[in-house]
C-alpha cells in the first residue's frame, strides 16, 4: 500500500539520522487516493488480471510534466523556483551528514578496540572506576565536535524545509483554484452540442475528483521529489569519492530496486486512470437517479437503481484491487532488493577493509554504504511522488482538454458586432439542421421564414416538427448546418453571442428555478431589477397573490429545481423572470402551460400586453392563443409549409386548418352543445380555442365541409428540448437588497450526528475479517523485520572491531545471510499485506457506497426536500465518505499492528543492552513524535474547517450544469461562475493560511532529529568513556529506538486519517441507521390479494416537511369508487398534485387518513401499494438509456417483453414515431430525455405507466405537451385504459374530464364542491366559474 512505501527507507533514514525525514511523506502517501480514483467495490473473484486480454491496450493519456504548470502565474513560478532551490539544498544536507556519521563511527570503533577482549557485547562495567582509555582517542571531545555539526545542519534544514514546503503549497493552492475555476468556466461556456455528447454526471465528478488529483500532483510532493533527487545525486558523488569499488558494487544491484519502482509507477498510473473513469460512471449514475428520485420511487425502481449503481462500482473495485496487489507486489520486491543490497554491501565491505585497510575503514564503508543506500532510498521515496504526479498528469489530460476546447459559440467572447439598437427584423433563410449527437436525423430541411419587427408570429405543427429547434437556433444554442439567420440584416453568427441573448426574452414550457429565493430567481432575469420591478413582474404574471400568502413572501426558498412549488407556481415565477425586463424579442414556448384557467387568462393578457411593439415568436398547441397573431407559420417535416393570418390559413385548408379541424372534432365529441370550453392546459391544450373558433366566421364557412381529421405527417426526427430557455439578461451582480436576504440560513446548518466509537468503525469492516486477520498477522511479522535489521547492523559494526580476519569473515557471512533471509520474509509479508488489505479495503468501499446509496433510495421524499440532502451534496458524500472510512480500517490497522510489534521488540532489546542510553532516547522520542503530531495539525484543521466547501461547491456545480440551458438562455453564466468562485473561497483561504504552519511543522519534525542525534551520540560517548557500555550497544540502541520512533511517527498520521474517517463514519452510520418515516424496504404491511381501487381522503391535513407553517391541505374529504374516474380541478397550487403524492405515499398526512379499499394506506405494504398505481406526471423524467428500457421501467417487478413494450407505445401513440428512428426502440433518449421533444417524452412516460397494467391510474396533466393530433389519440388511449380502473385525473383542460364520474373542485386545500359535470354546471359555483373563465377567454 502507498503508506507502507516508506518502510523500505526506514533503515537508511535512521542510519543517517534522518529517521523522520519522510514523516510528512508517509502521511501524504498513505492517504487513500482521492474519492474519484477510489474504486468501489463488490465481489472480486479469481483472475483479477484476466480481463486484460478483453480490453484493447490503450496508451494512458497524460499531459506533459511542464504542462501541469501551464496555469502558473509569474509569482507562482518564482515561489516554485525558490522552493526548488531550498529543496535542493535541503537534499544535499542529508548525504553530508553520512560523512560525519562515518567519521563518528570510526571514532567509536577506535575507542572500543582495546576493550574488545572477550567479545562479550553486554555491559561489563558498572562504574567508571579503573576504566581503561585508548591513548590519543578523546571520544568525548570528538563527539562534541560532531554534535556541533548536527546542530548547525539542523538549523539550516529548518529554514530550508520551511521554505520549500510553504512556497510549494502556496503555489499549488493558487494554481488548483485557478484550474478549478477555468474548468468550470469552460464547461458552462461550451456550446449545446458539446453537452449532447457529455454526460452531466461525469462532468461534475471530474470537477471535484480529478482536480483534487491534480492538486495532489502540484503540491509539496514536487519539492520533496527534488529534495530526494538532490539527495540521490549528492549521495552518489560522496560514495564515489569515499570508495568507488564499494559504490559500484552497490550500484550494480540498484537497478533492480529502481526497476521495481518504475514498474510500480507505470502500473499505478494506468490503473488509477481506469479507476477514475470507472467511478466517474458510477457517480454519473447516482446523480441521474437522485435527480429523478420521485420517478424512481413511484415505479418501485429502487432495486434496479441500486443494481445499476453497484454494477458500475464493480468495475472500479476490480481496478482498485488490481492496483493494491500491483502496488504491494512491487513494494515487496523493493524491500527484498534493498535488504539484499544491505547484505551484499556488508559482505563486500568487510572484504575491502581486510584487503585495502589503507582505503577502507569501517567508517568509510558505512559512509559509502550509507550514501548509496540514501541514494536508493531517495529513489524509493520518490516513486510514490512520481505516482502522484503521473496521476495528476492523467487527470489533467481531460481537464485541460476541456479547457482548451474551441468554443465556436462562446457567450464569454467579446468578439462580434453589438448594434446600438435592435429593431427586431428576423429572417430564417433556407435553414438545414440536425443535432450534433444525431447527425443522421434531419430536423430542419430548408426553413424559410420572415418575422417583421414588432410583429407576432406563431409556429404551429405536430410535436417534434422543429418548432422549438427553430428558436434554439435563434438563440444560437446551435448553428445551422446550412443557411443563415439574420437579425436586422446581420447574420446572427456575426453578432456578439451574449449581446444577442440579452436582447431575447424567453419563457419555456418546462420552467427551471434555482435553489434560492423567489426574488433571487426573478432577479436572474435582469441584474438591475429593483424590488418594485420584481413586484410589478410578479403581479403581471399573476403570482403576487400566492407569493404574498407565503410566510417569507419573496424571500421564500423554492427548493432544489423549485421542488417546493407546484408546476403552475413555478411557471408563473418563470414568466415573472421574463417580464421583469422588457426584451426586444420575445420567445414564448408554451409560456402559459401548467396554469389553471383563471391564472392563464390573466397571464395571457399580460403576455399580450408585453408583446405589443415587440417581435414575438410563439410556439403553442393552443391555437386560440395565436388566432390574433400577425403571421401563423405551419411546420411539417422540418419545413414551413404555409404561412399567413388565421383567416388565410383556414381558407388554405392546409396544416393549420387540419389542426383546427381535429380540435373542433374533439370539441364536438367532448363538449357537445355545452359551453364547456377547455381550461388552460399544460403544454398542448387546444381546447380553449374551440370557443374562439366557433365564433370565427372564416372557421364556420369551412366547418361543415369537412370534420374528418387531417393528420399532419408526424415528423420522425428527434427534437431537443429540455429545461432550457428563459429570457436572457445581463450579468447579475450581488446587490444588497431586501429580497436577497435569505431567511433560510438555518437550512445550511451542519447536520449534527452523534460521535462514533472506533469499534463501530472497525465493525463496518467485519465481513472482511478473514482478510483483515491474515493481513494483521502479516503486519505483526513484518513489524519484527526492521528491529531485527537494526540488531544485525549493530552486530556487523561490532564485527569490524575484531582483529582476527577469519572470525570477522565468518561473522559477516552469517549476518549477511540473516539479512538475506529477512529480505525474503519482508517480501512475502508485504505481498500478503497488500493483497489482504487491498481486497478488504475495496470490498469495504464498495459495500459502504452501495449501502449508502441503497439507504438514500429508501428515504422518504421529504428527506430529499431538505437542502442538506441536495443531489450535489449526496453525490459528493458517496464519492468521499466511503473511501475515507476505508483509509482508517484495513491498511491502517496493519500499520498499527506493525508499529506495536516493532515498538515492543525495540524497547525490550534496547533496555537489555544499555538501559541508560535507552532512557535518554525514550525521553527524546516524545519530541520527535510531538513534532510529527504538530505537523499533522494543519491537516486536521483543514479537514474540519473545509468539510463543507466541496459539498457546497458541488451543490452549485450540480445545479448549474444540470440546468445549463436555463443558465445560458438567461445569460447568467458569469453569475453562476461567480457563485462557484465564492463557494471555493473559504477552503482556499484555509489552505493559504495553513501553508506556512504546515511548512514550519514539517521542518520542525526534521530538525528535531538532528538535535536528538547530537544528544544521543554525545551521551553515548560519555557512557563509553565512563565504561558504562560498549560502542556496539550505542549503535544497537540508536537503531532500535529510532526505528521505533519512526513508527510512532507513522502513527501520528493516524489521528488525521482517523479524524476524517470518524467524521465520514458518523455520516455514513447516521444515514444507514436513519429510520425513514416511510420505508420502501419494509416488508411490513398488508398485501391484499385483490385491489379493487376504492379511494378515500378523509379529513386530510397536510403541510410539507420543509414548510411546516404552510397548510397545503386543510381538511380534504373526497372519495372515488372502484372503476370510476375522479377529476380534481382548481387553481394552481391548491393541493391537487399534493393529493396524488399523498396517495403514492411520498409523504404521510399530518392528520386524517387516505385509504385504498378501506385500508388506511399506512397499513399497506408500501411496495405493493405503489405497484397498484400507475403515475403519469406533468413533468416527465426519462433516464439516459434506450426508449425500450424507459418503457420497461414502468414495471420493475418482472421482465417486460418487447411485445408489451410495443403495445404500450401504440396505446400512447408513440410507436410509429419510434419505428421511424434509425435505431427504433434501441434509440437512446439522452440525459433526462433531452434528445426528444416535450410531447415525445410525455408519450413515452404514458407508455411507461400503461405497461404495468395498474389498478389505479393517476394522471397529473398526462396529455400535457402534446399537439392536438397526438393529444386526441392519446386521450382516447387513456380513456380506454381507464375502463375498469379507478382513475384520478388532474387537469386544467376541462374538456378532458367532463366525462368523469366525479369532479371535485379544490380551493385552499379542501373540496368546495363535488359532482358530475352537469351537476356542477347547474350549481353555477366554483366549477362553473372555472368554465366561464375559459369561455370568456
Amino acid at each position: 500500500m502507498p503508506g507502507e512505501v516508506s518502510k523500505d527507507e526506514v533503515y537508511a533514514n535512521s542510519y543517517i539520522n534522518d529517521a523522520f525525514l519522510e514523516d510528512e511523506n508517509p502521511r501524504e502517501d498513505e492517504k487513500d487516493p482521492p474519492p474519484p480514483e477510489e474504486p468501489t467495490q463488490a465481489s472480486n473473484k479469481k483472475g483479477l488480471f484476466r480481463r486484460k486480454k478483453k480490453e484493447p491496450k490503450e496508451p494512458v493519456k497524460l499531459v506533459g510534466f511542464f504542462q501541469l504548470f501551464r496555469f502558473a502565474k509569474p509569482l507562482e513560478i518564482i515561489l516554485m523556483i525558490v522552493g526548488l532551490l531550498c529543496a535542493a539544498a535541503n537534499g544535499v544536507a542529508v548525504p553530508l551528514m553520512s560523512v560525519v556519521f562515518g567519521q563518528m563511527t570510526d571514532s567509536f570503533v577506535e575507542s572500543g578496540q582495546p576493550l574488545n577482549l572477550t567479545g562479550n557485547l553486554t555491559p561489563s562495567y558498572a562504574s567508571s572506576a579503573n576504566c581503561p582509555t585508548m591513548p590519543g582517542v578523546d571520544i568525548e571531545s570528538l563527539m562534541t565536535n560532531r554534535a556541533y555539526y548536527f546542530v548547525g545542519t539542523g538549523v539550516a534544514v529548518f529554514i530550508l524545509g520551511t521554505c520549500q514546503v510553504m512556497l510549494f503549497l502556496l503555489a499549488a493552492t493558487r494554481q488548483t483554484k485557478r484550474i478549478r475555476e477555468r474548468y468550470f468556466h469552460s464547461v458552462i461556456h461550451q456550446q449545446m452540442g458539446w453537452f449532447d455528447t457529455h454526460h452531466v454526471g461525469v462532468l461534475i465528478t471530474r470537477l471535484t475528483d480529478d482536480i483534487n488529483t491534480i492538486n495532489e500532483g502540484l503540491g509539496d510532493k514536487i519539492c520533496l521529489f527534488v529534495q530526494y533527487f538532490c539527495t540521490f545525486i549528492a549521495s552518489i558523488i560522496i560514495g564515489f569519492i569515499k570508495g568507488w569499488k564499494l559504490t559500484l558494487v552497490i550500484l550494480a544491484v540498484s537497478p533492480l530496486h529502481a526497476g521495481s519502482a518504475a514498474l510500480w509507477s507505470t502500473i499505478i498510473a494506468s490503473l488509477t486512470s481506469k479507476e477514475l473513469s470507472a467511478y466517474a460512471k458510477a457517480g454519473a449514475v447516482a446523480e441521474e437517479i437522485l435527480v429523478a428520485i420521485r420517478t424512481v420511487v413511484a415505479f418501485n425502481g429502487q432495486k434496479k437503481a441500486v443494481e445499476k449503481y453497484e454494477s458500475n462500482l464493480e468495475e472500479a473495485k476490480n481496478f482498485g484491487v488490481k492496483k493494491a496487489i500491483a502496488t504491494n507486489g512491487t513494494m515487496g520486491l523493493s524491500q527484498f532488493f534493498m535488504l539484499s543490497t544491505y547484505a551484499l554491501a556488508f559482505w563486500y565491505g568487510r572484504k575491502l577493509t581486510v584487503d585495502e585497510p589503507e582505503n577502507y575503514s569501517i567508517g568509510q564503508v558505512l559512509t559509502v554504504f550509507s550514501a548509496v543506500m540514501i541514494a536508493t532510498s531517495s529513489l524509493g521515496r520518490g516513486i510514490p511522488i512520481l505516482e502522484s504526479i503521473a496521476k495528476a498528469r492523467g487527470a489533467a489530460c481531460e481537464i485541460y482538454k476541456t479547457i482548451d476546447l474551441p468554443r465556436p459559440i462562446d457567450s464569454s467572447s467579446k468578439e462580434g458586432h453589438k448594434p446600438e439598437t435592435v429593431k427586431g427584423d428576423i429572417e430564417f433563410k433556407n435553414i438545414h439542421f440536425s443535432y450534433p449527437s444525431r447527425k443522421d436525423v434531419k430536423i430542419l430541411q430548408g426553413v424559410n421564414l420572415v418575422v417583421p419587427r414588432g410583429k407576432t408570429i406563431a409556429l404551429v405543427g405536430a410535436s417534434g416538427c422543429g418548432k422549438s429547434t427553430t428558436i434554439q437556433l435563434l438563440q444560437r444554442f446551435y448553428d445551422p448546418d446550412a443557411g443563415e439567420i439574420t437579425l436586422d440584416g446581420h447574420d446572427i453568427r456575426t453578432l456578439n453571442v451574449k449581446w444577442l441573448r440579452e436582447n431575447i426574452g424567453i419563457v419555456s414550457q418546462e420552467p427551471v428555478l434555482f435553489g434560492t429565493t423567489i426574488a433571487e430567481n426573478i432577479r436572474y432575469g435582469w441584474e438591475n431589477a429593483t424590488d418594485e420591478d420584481i413586484e410589478r413582474a410578479v403581479k403581471e404574471a399573476n403570482a403576487y397573490e400566492f407569493i404574498s400568502k407565503l410566510p417569507d413572501k419573496m424571500n421564500t426558498m423554492v427548493g432544489e429545481r423549485g421542488a417546493q412549488l407546484s408546476g403552475g407556481q413555478k411557471q408563473r415565477i418563470a414568466i415573472a423572470r421574463a417580464l421583469v425586463k422588457n426584451p426586444k424579442i420575445l420567445l414564448l414556448d408554451e409560456a402559459t402551460s401548467a396554469l389553471d384557467t383563471q391564472s392563464e387568462s390573466i397571464v395571457e393578457a399580460a403576455l399580450d400586453k408585453a408583446r405589443a411593439g415587440r417581435t414575438t415568436i410563439i410556439i403553442t398547441h393552443r391555437l386560440s392563443t395565436i388566432k390574433t397573431a400577425d403571421i401563423i407559420a405551419g411546420f411539417s417535416d422540418g419545413v414551413v409549409t404555409e404561412q399567413g393570418t388565421h383567416s388565410q390559413l383556414i381558407a388554405l385548408k392546409g396544416v393549420y386548418y387540419s389542426l383546427v379541424m381535429q380540435q373542433v372534432a374533439t370539441k364536438i365529441q367532448n363538449l357537445g352543445k355545452e359551453n364547456n370550453a377547455s381550461e388552460s392546459s399544460e403544454d398542448d391544450s387546444f381546447d380553449e380555442e374551440e370557443e374562439s373558433f366557433e365564433e370565427d366566421p372564416d372557421f364556420e364557412d369551412n366547418q361543415n365541409n369537412d370534420l374528418e381529421e387531417h393528420g399532419t405527417s408526424q415528423n420522425v426526427s428527434l427534437r431537443r428540448t429540455g429545461s432550457f430557455r428563459r429570457r436572457s439578461s445581463k450579468k447579475k451582480k450581488k446587490k444588497k437588497k431586501k429580497f436577497l436576504k435569505k431567511p433560510a440560513d438555518k437550512e445550511n446548518k451542519e447536520e449534527k450526528v452523534p460521535e462514533v466509537p472506533f469499534k463501530r468503525i472497525l465493525a463496518l469492516n467485519k465481513p472482511e475479517w478473514p482478510y483483515l486477520l491474515i493481513g494483521m498477522l502479516a503486519s505483526l511479522v513484518g513489524g519484527a523485520v526492521y528491529p531485527c535489521v537494526s540488531i544485525i547492523f549493530a552486530k556487523i559494526i561490532g564485527v569490524f572491531a575484531e582483529t582476527d580476519p577469519e572470525v570477522k569473515r565468518q561473522k559477516t557471512m552469517m549476518l549477511s545471510l540473516l539479512l538475506l533471509l529477512i529480505a525474503v520474509v519482508a517480501f512475502v509479508m508485504y505481498f500478503v499485506q497488500g493483497f489482504m488489505f487491498g481486497k478488504s479495503g475495496e470490498l469495504l468501499t464498495m459495500r459502504l457506497r452501495s449501502q449508502c446509496f441503497r439507504a438514500m433510495m429508501g428515504q422518504e421524499i421529504g428527506w430529499f426536500d431538505d437542502s442538506r440532502n441536495a443531489v450535489g451534496v449526496l453525490t459528493t458524500k458517496l464519492a468521499t465518505d466511503a473511501s475515507l472510512v476505508k483509509g482508517v480500517a484495513g491498511s491502517r490497522l496493519g500499520l498499527v499492528t506493525n508499529t506495536i510489534c516493532a515498538l515492543t521488540i525495540a524497547i525490550v532489546v534496547a533496555f537489555i543492552y544499555c538501559w541508560q542510553l535507552t532512557l535518554l532516547v525514550l525521553v527524546c522520542v516524545p519530541f520527535l513524535s510531538g513534532a510529527n503530531f504538530i505537523q499533522m495539525r494543519p491537516t486536521v484543521s483543514y479537514a474540519s474547517t473545509g468539510q463543507n466547501a466541496p459539498e457546497h461547491s458541488g451543490k452549485i456545480t450540480t445545479e448549474t450544469v444540470e440546468n445549463f440551458r436555463t443558465v445560458v438562455s438567461l445569460s447568467q453564466e458569469e453569475v453562476f461562475f461567480q457563485r462557484f468562485k465564492d463557494s471555493l473561497s473559504s477552503s482556499y483561504k484555509t489552505a493559504l493560511r495553513s501553508a506556512p504552519t504546515y511548512g514550519i511543522t514539517y521542518a520542525l519534525a526534521q530538525v528535531t532529529r538532528y538535535f536528538v542525534n547530537a544528544a544521543i551520540f554525545r551521551f553515548g560517548a560519555w557512557l563509553i568513556a565512563q565504561c558504562y557500555t560498549h560502542y556496539e550497544n550505542v549503535f544497537l540502541v540508536y537503531y532500535a529506538i529510532l526505528f521505533t520512533a519512526m513508527n510512532v511517527g507513522y502513527l501520528t498520521s493516524f489521528p488525521t486519517d482517523f479524524t476524517k474517517a470518524k467524521a465520514s463514519a458518523r455520516r455514513i452510520l447516521a444515514l444507514l441507521e436513519r429510520k425513514p418515516e416511510i420505508d420502501i424496504y419494509s416488508e411490513k404491511g398488508d398485501m391484499p390479494v385483490n385491489c379493487t381501487g376504492n379511494i378515500e381522503f378523509h379529513d386530510v391535513q397536510f403541510m410539507y416537511p420543509t414548510r411546516r407553517n404552510v397548510n397545503v391541505l386543510q381538511g380534504l374529504n373526497v372519495s372515488v369508487s372502484s372503476g370510476q374516474t375522479m377529476a380534481l380541478v382548481g387553481g394552481s397550487g391548491c393541493g391537487k398534485s399534493t393529493s396524488i403524492q399523498l396517495l403514492e405515499r411520498f409523504y404521510d398526512v399530518a392528520s386524517g387518513h387516505v385509504s385504498l379499499d378501506g385500508h388506511d394506506i399506512k397499513t399497506l405494504n408500501l411496495a405493493w401499494l405503489r405497484s397498484q398505481l400507475g403515475l403519469v406526471s406533468q413533468e416527465p423524467i426519462l433516464f439516459d438509456c434506450s426508449i425500450a428500457e424507459n418503457i420497461q421501467y414502468g414495471d420493475n417487478s418482472r421482465h417486460v417483453s418487447q411485445t408489451e413494450i410495443e403495445e404500450a407505445a401504440k396505446s400512447a401513440n408513440i410507436h410509429t414515431f419510434i419505428q421511424s428512428l434509425p435505431e427504433t426502440y434501441s434509440t437512446r433518449v439522452g440525459d433526462k430525455g433531452a434528445q426528444l421533444s416535450g410531447g415525445q417524452k410525455q408519450r413515452i412516460a404514458i407508455a411507461r405507466a400503461l405497461v404495468r397494467h395498474p389498478k389505479v391510474l393517476l394522471l397529473d396533466e398526462a396529455t400535457s405537451a402534446l399537439d392536438t393530433e397526438s393529444e386526441k389519440i392519446v386521450q382516447q388511449a387513456l380513456d380506454k385504459a381507464r375502463l375498469g380502473r379507478t382513475c384520478v385525473v388532474i387537469a386544467h383542460r376541462l374538456s378532458t374530464i367532463q366525462n368523469a364520474d366525479t369532479i371535485a373542485v379544490i380551493q385552499n386545500g379542501r373540496v368546495v364542491e363535488q359532482g358530475t359535470h352537469s351537476e356542477l354546471m347547474q350549481r353555477e359555483g366554483a366549477y362553473y366559474a372555472l368554465v366561464n373563465a375559459q369561455v370568456s377567454h
